[in-house]
Order: structure tokens, then sequence, then C-alpha cells
């Protein structure tokens, strides 16, 4: 074809500022891409001559020509498409790998992945999976273990050390160290040579306490050959190593002086220490040790153990010391604690510790005791203060567990094989052991006793037992801790129920009920198992004319305790005097105690439409008393007022009647007969001046039981002033101030 044929017929027009080109091949598409390939790929020289040689083309030359701007927009096309055909395919292989996460399930690949932890300059921890290229090669490797003993030293950290390096830590490898070191460190807490790696830390205490064992190993001819080496290895490391402090050590127990730096030296795990607790010394059983820091400064602290008892199980409980620092060496005797056998009378102290502890070992149950002495009141969680007491008290390990739960006793069983299912046991195996019941009398107690004997502690375990046991002391009404040392038995009125003037035949019936209910509560039952086992006895007449006496003389005479209860003590809400009185109910019969409910007319008195809240109140003390199973003494003198439903739950009522003279005079004589001069350190009869017809004379004055009693004991007070006997002047003089004449 010529040129005229080869050329493009190219119409142009313009159109909204827009090209519109056409272009009609004038041969087939395929011989233009192949003769557009052939120019593309003329050499650069050759191409360069063309286009000398070349004449100049209207169509290509000039710029603005049609088929240069159809070029260029087709160009422009071109790279547009492109550019869009990378952004679709970009986006769908985000789509792709978006499908991909939302397909993968945690955890099916049955790999594992690395990841390294990275801090920056602030030290906080990043982590990343880019291996670290700043470790070092491990120190322990295929090469170390074939070594009877791996010794890891560093620099001292105390500038004035005088080796440039000190053993960190070592390694026993060798497992004929390790058989030998079995039977050095046998007991030794902390300390299992059994194990594949076998590491001990500085300051090596372990070594220092069992030096003496770890020499006489050295030296055991029944070692073979190899055994004998490695362990003249290891005695020469360590002798390098603890030398001066062994030295030291053994300075230390010569002298019985030791410097606070050294002081862990002194306690091997184990070991017996004599320390302080609450004020009170106590032996306590050694575990571990460590320097710590306090707001009083530097101390050693002492991990130790001491024997106690929860109420159910005789246990071990921390009983931790700690000794202050101090300059210089000091002896023994001066610290707060040192080991037992280097204390200076070693006999008296242990003397003093056994009895202590045959004491705590009897008191380990419900115990009805005395106690005069300075007792710890828990006042809340974190307030405790120290009271002086004068009172019997009930000792009640149990029931402190329940109603001081922020003071609980944490124990590790002393035996843990026994188990003690019920804690009531006697304190001794005397029929009159003082803690209230008979107990040689009480079948069912008995086979509990023999079913749960505990094991009697061994010397050794006496002497290290908890210097107090905790109850209750009825006259503060208050769970306390007691000092053993401090309790005593009860000194009992054998004459308190001889002197209760009432007609004998009621003295004997009351009494004869109290003593049946002990002895013998579960010999009767209700139709409703434990329900009904209790015995209520109502005592009502006049003020001062000895209802309260009957309970206390019951009590007196069966040496049990009696506790008073009063409506101050149960609350004025109904769900406050529900909780209190189930509390007080269910204490009281554990201690087969006497319980007195003094005027109790808030209680007994009858219900009314009115009040509800009050209603509550009588409903709930009318179901408790059902279930009650103990004696329960209930006084009043409005017995009139009382709710008919309290009539079928009261097993015996008596009537107090006024004094009349006899009675008032059997007081007289009662009262009398327990005068006491200080002055003149007398008592009784030979306390007092008075003749009998002076004593009728008193008979004949209108006045009540507590009456006479406050009488007597002003007039006394006031014979003691004047350092004379009781006379009946001091009795004239007190009478008429108070209206009375003779």
């Amino acid at each position: 074809m010529g040129g005229s044929d080869t050329m493009e017929s190219v119409q142009s027009r313009d159109d909204d500022n827009s090209s519109i080109v056409i272009v009609t091949p004038a041969e087939p598409v395929e011989a233009e891409t192949k003769v557009k390939a052939t120019e593309e790929t003329k050499p650069e020289s050759t191409e360069g001559k063309d286009k000398e040689s070349s004449q100049p083309d209207a169509t290509t030359s000039d710029a603005n020509t049609p088929k240069a701007k159809a070029e260029d927009v087709e160009e422009k096309k071109t790279e547009e498409e492109k550019k869009e055909g990378e952004e679709k395919k970009e986006d769908e292989e985000k789509k792709d790998e978006e499908e991909k996460k939302e397909k993968i399930i945690v955890g099916l690949v049955t790999d594992s992945k690395d990841l390294y932890a990275k801090y920056d300059q602030n030290g906080d921890r990043s982590w990343t999976d880019k291996y670290p290229d700043d470790l070092e090669e491990a120190a322990e490797n295929e090469e170390t273990q074939k070594y009877a003993v791996i010794i890891r030293k560093m620099k001292p950290k105390e500038a004035d050390s005088t080796k440039p390096l000190i053993i960190d830590s070592l390694i026993v490898q060798s497992p004929f160290l390790k058989r030998v070191l079995g039977k050095v460190f046998e007991g030794y807490p902390g300390i299992v040579t059994e194990v594949s790696r076998l590491k001990f830390h500085a300051p090596f205490e372990c070594f220092v306490h069992r030096w003496d064992r770890f020499a006489a190993a050295k030296d055991d001819p029944a070692h073979d050959d190899i055994t004998r080496e490695h362990i003249n290895l290891l005695y020469k490391v360590m002798k390098e190593e603890l030398g001066d402090v062994i030295q030291l050590r053994e300075d230390y127990f010569k002298n019985r002086a030791v410097a606070f730096e050294h002081v862990w030296t002194l306690f091997p795990p184990g070991c017996t220490v004599w320390g302080s607790a609450k004020g009170k010394p106590v032996a306590v059983k050694f575990e571990s040790g460590y320097y710590g820091k306090t707001q009083c400064g530097n101390v050693y602290l002492l991990q130790c153990k001491i024997l106690d008892w929860d109420g159910k199980i005789m246990g071990w409980t921390d009983q931790n010391q700690q000794i202050g620092e101090f300059p210089g060496t000091v002896p023994f005797s001066k610290l707060n604690c040192y080991p037992l056998e280097y204390h200076p009378r070693l006999d008296l102290a242990k003397a003093i510790l056994l009895e202590r502890g045959r004491r705590f070992e009897e008191l380990a149950g419900y115990c009805y005791k005395f106690y005069k002495g300075t007792a710890v009141w828990h006042v809340d969680a974190r307030k405790s203060r120290k009271e002086n007491v004068q009172s019997r008290i009930v000792i009640d390990g149990e029931n402190w567990e329940k109603l001081n739960p922020d003071h609980v006793v944490w124990l590790n069983p002393l035996c843990p094989e026994i188990e003690i299912t019920k804690s009531s046991a006697p304190c001794g195996n005397d029929s009159d052991d003082g803690c209230g019941t008979d107990w040689n009398n009480t079948p069912d107690v008995d086979d509990i006793v023999d079913e749960n004997k505990r094991p009697p502690l061994t010397e050794e375990q006496l002497i290290m037992t908890s210097p107090i046991v905790r109850g209750y002391s009825l006259k503060n009404k208050r769970w306390m801790e007691f000092f053993i040392d401090d309790v005593s038995e009860v000194d009992f009125n054998d004459q308190a129920f001889s002197s209760l003037v009432l007609p004998q035949d009621q003295k004997e019936l009351i009494l004869a009920f109290a003593q049946s209910q002990v002895k013998y509560k579960d010999a009767f039952d209700d139709i409703i198992s434990g329900k009904g086992k209790g015995i209520i006895m109502l005592l009502s007449g006049g003020p001062g004319i000895g209802k309260t006496l009957t309970a206390e003389s019951v009590a007196e005479e069966m040496k049990v305790p009696l506790y008073i209860m009063s409506a101050g003590d149960l609350g004025s809400e109904a769900d406050e005097v529900e909780d209190n009185l189930g509390r007080i109910l269910e204490m009281v019969a554990n201690w087969n105690a006497v319980l007195l409910l003094d005027e109790c007319d808030v209680f007994l008195e009858a219900r009314c439409a009115n009040d509800i809240a009050r209603n509550r109140i009588v409903s709930i003390f009318l179901r408790t008393l059902e279930y009650y199973e103990g004696i329960l003494f209930l006084t009043t003198n409005r017995v009139k007022n009382m709710d008919p439903a309290f009539q079928s739950r009261i097993h015996m009522s008596l009537e107090y009647p006024a004094l009349d003279f006899s009675a008032r005079e059997a007081v007289w004589r009662g009262f009398l007969s327990r005068t006491v001069n200080l002055n003149i350190k007398v008592q009784g009869e030979a306390a007092h001046e008075l003749s009998e017809e002076e004593i009728k004379a008193l008979a004949h004055l209108d006045l009540n039981g507590r009456q006479i009693k406050n009488t007597l004991k002003t007039s006394n007070l006031l014979a003691c002033h004047k350092g004379e006997k009781l006379a009946f002047r001091h009795l004239q003089t007190v009478l008429k101030v108070e209206g009375h004449s003779l």
C-alpha cells in the first residue's frame, strides 16, 4: 500500500472541551503490532540514523496534531486502567487475607510460636517475635555435666571483702555426693537430695548448721574411693568459703555472745528457742529466719511454731520472734530470744515451762475456773486492750472460734490421724475436776472421751505450749484471752445452799431437779427429737426475798457456772434478740451451766394486739425455750402479767412470800457468819460483838434480804474504819441514817 493507504484517517472535533479519536486500521492489528515491536527492538544508533535521514512528517513532528492528542489520551487512559487494575488487585488480596483470618480457628496449628522479651529505656517490657542478637552462650552444657560440682562465683557486693570472688551458689551433680548429703541434711527443711539438680545458695546456712555432721561424713571409712574423692572436693570448697563463719560460730557459742550479722548462725531449723509471747516467757520451735526491715529498723525475723488448742484439736500455730539490730557483740541473755539450751538457768526455765504445759493440757476443754490478773480483750478486728479481771471464767476454745472470727486460731494438727468429734471432753480424770460436771457419772460423755482420747503430750511438747487459754469472763461478760499462770481453782461456798432461807422441802426439790437435769437430760425426749430436754423454773415474789440467791446457791452447790442474762444482753429488735438468745442458750448448754434470766418481765408479759414488735420478741422467746437443753431460772415480781403460753413451758413455779420474823433472823445470822475484819484479821463470829438479844431486835425490823445485806456491809465498813469489831452501835448508826430505829 502507498503512503496514502497506510495513513490513518483521523477525524477530530471539539465537543465540550473533549476530544474524540476514531482510529481505522489499514492493515490487520497483528501486522501493526509486529511493526511496532520491530521498531522498538531496533538498535539505538540505527534509530538515530533513520531519524536523521527521514523526512519530517507533518502528522508526527507537530505535537498539536490530532494524532498526537489521540496517543496521549490513549496512554493516559491505559495508565488509569492499569492503576485501577492494581488497586483492584490489592483490594482483592486484602479481602482474601481478611477471609483467611476469619477462617482461622485458634489453636489448631500443631506447632509453637516463640516470642521474646524486649525492654525499652524505661525498663518497660514488650514482646516480639524477633530473636535477640545479644544472647550469650549458656554457661551449663554437655561439657559441664561431667563435673561432680558446679561452683558459681561472683564479685562481692561489699567493698571491704577479703576475697576477689565469692560463691553465689553451687550445684551438686555427683550421685555419690547426693547420697552422702542425704544423710547429712536428713530432716533439714527445704532440702531434698534425690532431685536431679541439687542447688545450694549462699550463705549456705545448712552447711553451717550441719558442719559437724558434714565433717564427720568426710572421715567416714565406709565410703568407697570415688565417694571419698567427691566428698573431700566439696569439703575443701566449703571450708575455704565458710571457714571464717564456722570459726566465729564456735566462738559465739563458747562465749555465749553474738554479733547481729551472724545471729542466724545460732538457730538451726528445729531447735527450741527461748522467747516471749504477750509478755510471758515461752519456748517455741524454730523453722526458718531471715533479715528484714521494719519501722523500728533492721531485724532478724524468726518464724516459729507453738502448740495451741482451738477447742477441737491440738496443733502447731505461728508464734514468731524477732531480734532488733544492735552494735557490736551482745550476750545471748540480752537478746529477745536465743536457743533454750543456752539459758543461764536452764533447769529452772524448763521446770516453769513444763508445769505450765501440764496446766495447758488440763485446760483443753470446757473448764470452770477462777481468774485474777490481766487478760486481753479484742475490742474489734484491729484493736485489743488489756484489762484487770477478777472473776470466775469458763475456758471454751470451741465457742471462741465461733464468736471471734477475726481471731481464729489456725493450727496444723499435732496428730492428724485423730479426729476429735466432740470437744466437750473433761479437763481431767477426777470426778470433781472443777469443770462443772461429774464426768465419771455421765456415761455418754465417758464413752466419747475414751473413743477420742488424745495421746498425752511429751515433755518436749509440753514446754512448747501456749501461755494463754481462751474463754469467757462471767463477771465482765466478755470473751477474753487468759494467761495460764493467773488461772486458779474456784473457791466454792459449801454453805451457800444450806444458808438459803426456804422451806426444806422446796430446797430439796429445786436441787434434785437441777442435779438430775445434768445427769439424765437425754433420758427423756419429746416427740420431736431435741425438743423439751431442758428444765425451766419460775421464781416469783417481791424484791430481796431470795429469788436470785436461789439460782446462785444451786449453781454453787452443783459447782457449775452461773450465767446471768438480762434484757440488755439480748437487745431490743426481734432479729437481734433471736440471734443473741440462741447463741447464749447454746453456749450455756455446752457448759452445763445454770442460766438465770433476772427480771424477765419484758419477755414473759402477755402479748397484745397493739404492740407487734414486742409480740415478736415474746414469740421468739417462747419458741427458743422449747429447744433449750439446760437449766433455766426465771425471776419476776409480776407473775400475774405473764403470757399464758409460758405456763406450759415452765416445769416448776415457786412463789416466794415476804420474809417473816424467823426468816429475817436467819438472814441476819447468815450474813453475820461471813463478816470479815481485815484490820484485826478475823472473820465470822469472831469479827462481831452482837448478842442474841440484839440479833432478835434486828430481826423485828421489816427489811428484805437485800436491805439486810447492804446494812451489814455498810456497818462493817464503819467498824473497820474505826479499827473495831462490828457492834450493835455501828448498826444503829447506819439504820438511823436510813430512817429505821431500834
